[in-house]
């Protein structure tokens, strides 16, 4: 597939479209900025509060993953990383080689197939374009298993620069969602890291049954 299409794509200014190569130059520059370096607050709780270690669990747009480190150290046994950027694909895959718990993928996330329990997302949604969303919301709703979860961050404000990161709002957000899933909690988050306090919602949305 070409790189200005699906591959967590978006555009600049000069609309010059930001796919594989891209995020890719970003991790071999080490020019991460949104990597928190541990594990989001609200999704490290989350995560403290289940119980089955056999879920199956997909993180796309994993990034550094620190999430899929947590799962791990909490004894998850059925974890699915994706991302398109082979630097960091290859870099996990030398650090997680010994591990039979954890897959990682080096892909499209909207050609990936697959059935999961739980998708988290984590600065996923707010890499690509808003023109990919709807598409985002049907992938995520055709991977989950029946009463399968998408749970995650979101970022409830707008960015004064061309995206990435791009924002947005609840209500757009539950226009988006509700139609495809039950929205079990869809709020600002009250444990959010410091520098993202005040600007994210916590979603946990289950998939509607045909």
């Amino acid at each position: 597939m070409s790189n200005n299409q699906t591959e967590r794509c978006c555009t600049t200014s000069s609309n010059q479209p930001l796919g594989k190569n891209y995020w890719n130059d970003q991790y071999i520059e080490n020019s991460t900025g949104w990597d928190l370096g541990e594990v989001s607050p609200p999704i490290k709780e989350y995560i403290d509060q289940l119980t089955n270690k056999n879920l199956r669990i997909l993180i796309p747009g994993c990034g550094n993953t620190h999430e899929a480190d947590y799962l791990l150290a909490q004894q998850f046994t059925n974890i699915t990383v994706i991302d398109i950027a082979p630097a960091l694909v290859e870099k996990l895959k030398d650090k997680y080689k010994s591990n039979p718990h954890i897959n990682i993928i080096l892909g499209d996330f909207f050609e990936h197939e697959g059935a999961y329990d739980l998708i988290i997302e984590q600065t996923f949604f707010c890499a690509i374009s808003p023109t990919l969303r709807e598409k985002y919301v049907a992938k995520m709703k055709a991977l989950l298993a029946p009463n399968g979860k998408l749970i995650g961050l979101l970022f409830d404000r707008t960015f004064e620069q061309e995206g990435p990161p791009f924002g947005g709002s609840k209500s757009e957000y539950i226009a988006l969602f509700e139609n495809n899933f039950n929205l079990k909690y869809f709020d600002k988050c009250y444990n959010s890291f410091i520098k993202r306090k005040d600007n994210e919602l916590f979603i946990s949305l289950v998939k509607k049954q045909e």
